[in-house]
């Protein structure tokens, strides 16, 4: 796998994440484009009005899955730079609870790299959310990976 470059960034925070210093941090005379993805707390999951979020992870995983999914980065794509910064701890409506920038020379790049980036984090990072209502609170589920395709085999009949 391909190394991150020393100015990428993979962090976990418990203050509000600084999404315009990312962007600048990120940003090169070389690169043409800037992608990002914000995630931040709606106000409503599964048609219930949500009174905020609470984020737990694995720490030291969490960290070395997101290096790893940086490094793939690099390896798959004509990338410059990239941050990943997760939030923990308890989130009001509105708050960005993750934000991935990707700077590329060319926009194509930076837009499939900000992609797998927050598809495979959402995979394969061990952060969970539990999310908190009027009624109570529950863990919300993550996104599974698809299902394997079974083959079924019919035994004749005899």
């Amino acid at each position: 796998m391909a190394a991150a470059l020393q100015d990428d960034i993979f962090q976990l925070v418990r203050e509000p994440i600084d999404v315009g210093a990312l962007i600048r941090h990120v940003r090169a005379p070389g690169d043409g484009a800037i992608v990002t993805f914000d995630g931040f707390v709606r106000n409503q999951s599964h048609h219930r009005p949500t009174l905020y979020l609470d984020y737990e992870a694995y720490e030291s995983m969490a960290l070395a899955k997101m290096r790893e999914i940086g490094a793939q980065l690099h390896e798959k794509f004509a990338i410059h730079c990239v941050a990943i910064v997760h939030r923990l701890g308890r989130l009001e409506i509105g708050e960005t609870s993750v934000l991935i920038a990707v700077s590329a020379p060319h926009r194509a790049a930076a837009f499939d790299a900000c992609r797998f980036a927050i598809d495979t984090l959402k995979r394969t990072v061990p952060i969970w959310k539990k999310e908190y209502f009027e009624d109570g609170a529950v863990w919300a589920d993550g996104e599974l990976p698809p299902a394997p395709a079974v083959t079924l085999r019919v035994k004749p009949a005899s």
